[in-house]
């Protein structure tokens, strides 16, 4: 199976005042279609920052980064917008939720940006807040709910499109340990699916769900 992401020595600088701060160094690194890879990493060790270049939020400073055999490194701002609207889910530690809305509407907000007809969104996002469990709360909005039902609203927004690549970025940081757990089991069950999940986190308990586990240190990867 060809892989759906790789990447030759990208490397992001960050210019602050008269210094420059080398956040990535050379990153090489590729995953098929259905794996599950943890990136793990401490605070300040480009772990995020990876993420965000590999969900076209970010560009590279320099190398090249194929997505599905796209390379994406050097496409256009427009181009790169319509890859994060129709090929890949975010999920944020701090849910990023509109709280003027419900949880179908949250779920529904992907579609603004898409041609669909109301039958098929509603098909889709109905579908995708039952594989999360929440299609008894679907008029409830982000204040009255928990930080996992928020997380599943969340989820549910990130995989309404059916994304080629879902990237989550401390996905249980703001949960307790047993929240957390019931989130990562959906993961678990997103992946049984066939889902590509791209996670990063700090903590070994959360990386521990993923089949493929890699660590940044100093914006190197240091093992496997």
């Amino acid at each position: 199976m060809p892989n759906l992401i790789e990447t030759e020595k990208i490397c992001k600088d960050f210019q602050i005042g008269s210094s420059k701060i080398q956040a990535l160094r050379d990153i090489d690194f590729h995953t098929k279609k259905g794996d599950f890879v943890a990136i793990m990493g401490a605070s300040g060790s480009g772990k995020s920052t990876l993420l965000y270049i590999l969900g076209c939020l970010d560009r590279p400073t320099t190398g090249i980064y194929f997505l599905d055999g796209q390379d994406v490194s050097h496409t256009t701002d427009r181009e790169l917008s319509h890859i994060r609207a129709n090929r890949i889910g975010f999920i944020f530690q701090t849910f990023n939720l509109l709280p003027q809305l419900n949880i179908y509407e949250n779920v529904e907000v992907p579609f603004l940006y898409g041609s669909f007809d109301g039958e098929e969104i509603e098909e889709r996002v109905l579908r995708a807040i039952r594989q999360v469990g929440l299609l008894n709360r679907l008029k409830h909005r982000p204040s009255e709910l928990s930080g996992g039902e928020m997380q599943r609203v969340a989820i549910a927004r990130a995989i309404c499109m059916d994304p080629v690549l879902i990237l989550a970025d401390e996905p249980t940081g703001n949960l307790d340990s047993q929240t957390g757990l019931d989130i990562l089991r959906i993961f678990e069950e997103l992946h049984d699916h066939g889902a590509t999940i791209l996670l990063v986190t700090h903590a070994r308990e959360v990386a521990a769900f993923a089949g493929r586990k890699l660590t940044l240190r100093d914006g190197k990867f240091i093992e496997t």
